[in-house]
């Protein structure tokens, strides 16, 4: 595969092209290249191939925000080098024009956007992506350049004396290419962010079927000169087991694969400046479980899903429980340790005069999703114990959400009854289903008048052979009734929920249990740092799950 990337076009929430780059070759323009796009069933695929367009074309695609970005190749180029492409690109704008990364920003910094794409991309072949090293290629005028750009100041140089100041430092500097040159900062720092995704599947008797942890380590280095750092991890099993535990791990560019690989648990790099991302990693918690003295998975949340109650089996309940969570321990004392948020203390398991720390995890925004079927006409009752329900007819959704304040406070177990109606039906209009007459709506019955012409009659009103009559039916009779009550039954128990679904995230703490032993800065190893000079160092922990732990019904 020796092909090249031909063109990038960038498209705003109206579809229109705000920004077209050729490399190569004499691609498809703008204009004809959207339509052909389009016209692919949504969701369109990462990669499309065009056999009618002269030459046969191959499109690759990336959605950021509301932006739409189309590279185009007629010759065969590995997908997965244009897809990272494309996000290099989204990476670089942020850096240079700020995020959120907005249709208006790039129109505006037409100068900066056409420098970032030509260095990235020299050719069609792709070049430097880094944007460290974009920094020192990249010339960007801040507001006093551009007001005095035009006025010849006494020993002021001119922009061909910074472009030779620039090239004159890069070839000074060390051939890192994700670090710019002669970094200098006043106040020296490095923080540490744990930061993972959890997914958990639960069945309907609370056994998990499937749990997974997508962790990244985010790393912030405001440091001065050329840093050498070596970040050591260890878990709960122990900093051996590391290395089988952390699966599918990558790394950035700047880490030491052969120091990994002889010490697992260690990350010794020279970092760029400013915030990367520097390492990621999956980690499969039902074997993992088995490591821990409990040997079961713990959560921050448990769900229990009852349906079919009531006497037509019309109810359903959920009961949410938060739990202390196990392997949570106070906050590393000295240099490591950073707080993480404000909170309501108190909390059983959660909140505390330290919310958001290992010692006192704070859980938040928790909202809980039930999807209902189609035929689920109208929920006439919902009664939560706390926190605000409400469910949404358009996409069949019913959200529950409880505050923080209710976790803080220190309730710990949360239920939410309700009732659901279904379509109606033609024989159900006076069968006494709740949500089919007129009165479950708060309306009144309209008087009947003189058009009730056969009064009902009492039991006193019935003559000796009616009520012979009644005992000889009266089997008949209760058999109907049941089976009309197992025929609502049936009917409601196709309007009950199939899963339950929780979302919520969690300061000061990690489902894999990893955590940042230390952080070092090699002194020795360093250059254009003092040996005087000690960095602050700070980790934080956070586990984001949107809608990820599910149990099934």
């Amino acid at each position: 595969m020796n092909g090249v990337i031909e063109a990038l076009h960038i498209f705003d929430e109206h579809n229109h092209a705000i920004v077209s780059h050729t490399y190569a070759g004499r691609p498809l323009p703008a204009t004809q290249l959207l339509p052909l796009y389009l016209d692919h069933p949504a969701p369109q695929p990462n990669v499309i191939f065009l056999p009618n367009t002269n030459p046969p074309t191959l499109v690759y695609s990336f959605t950021h925000a509301n932006l739409l970005l189309l590279a185009t190749s007629s010759s065969e180029i590995e997908p997965l080098l244009v897809l990272e492409f494309l996000h290099r690109v989204v990476d670089a704008f942020e850096e240079f024009l700020g995020a959120p990364l907005l249709s208006s920003k790039i129109e505006q910094n037409y100068d900066v956007v056409a420098q970032l794409l030509t260095e990235m991309c020299d050719a069609g072949a792709v070049n430097t992506t880094e944007p460290n090293a974009l920094r020192d290629l990249v010339e960007v005028e801040g507001w006093v350049d551009k007001l005095l750009g035009s006025i010849n100041l006494p020993g002021k140089p001119g922009f061909a004396a910074n472009s030779a100041a620039t090239s004159l430092a890069t070839l000074n500097a060390p051939a890192l290419p994700w670090r710019r040159s002669n970094v200098r900062h006043t106040s020296n720092e490095l923080y540490a962010d744990v930061v993972e995704t959890l997914t958990v599947t639960l069945a309907p008797s609370g056994r998990p079927l499937a749990a997974f942890a997508n962790g990244t380590i985010a790393f912030t280095s405001k440091v001065s000169g050329v840093p050498d750092i070596t970040l050591s991890l260890t878990c709960p099993s122990g900093k051996h087991n590391l290395g089988s535990i952390l699966e599918l791990p990558v790394f950035h560019p700047c880490v030491r694969l052969a120091k990994w690989k002889e010490r697992p648990g260690e990350l010794s790099f020279i970092p760029p400046d400013g915030r990367f991302i520097l390492a990621g990693y999956e980690v499969n918690l039902l074997p993992f479980t088995d490591t821990l003295p409990t040997g079961n998975l713990k959560l921050p949340v448990n769900l229990d899903v009852k349906t079919g109650l009531g006497p037509t089996g019309s109810d359903f309940e959920v009961k949410v429980q938060t739990n202390r969570l196990i392997g949570a321990s106070s906050s590393s004392s000295g240099p490591i340790g950073r707080g993480g948020g404000g909170g309501v203390g108190g909390g059983r398991g959660f909140g505390g005069p330290h919310s958001g720390t290992p010692g006192a995890p704070l859980l938040e925004d928790l909202v809980v999703r039930i999807p209902l079927p189609p035929d689920v006409r109208n929920l006439p009752e919902l009664r939560p114990s706390r926190g605000d329900a409400a469910f949404n007819p358009s996409d069949g959704v019913l959200e529950w959400i409880i505050p923080t304040k209710e976790i803080s406070n220190g309730t710990s177990h949360f239920a939410l009854r309700c009732t659901v109606v279904g379509p109606v039906a033609e024989d159900d209009e006076d069968d006494g289903i709740p949500g089919t007459s007129l009165t479950d709506y708060g309306y009144e019955e309209p008087y009947q008048g003189s058009q009730q012409t056969t009064p009902k009659k009492g039991k006193k009103g019935k003559s000796r052979r009616a009520k012979e009559d009644d005992g000889a039916n009266g089997g008949g009779e209760e058999a109907r009734e049941n089976d009309e009550e197992a025929r609502k039954v049936g009917q409601n128990k196709l309007l009950m929920p199939s899963s339950v679904s929780a979302s919520f995230s969690v300061k000061g703490w990690v489902p894999s249990g990893l955590k940042v032993e230390s952080i070092l800065l090699d002194a020795r190893r360093s250059r254009g740092l003092g040996e005087t000079v000690k960095p602050y160092k700070g980790v934080k922990y956070l586990t984001i799950s949107k809608g990820g732990v599910e149990i099934r019904c």
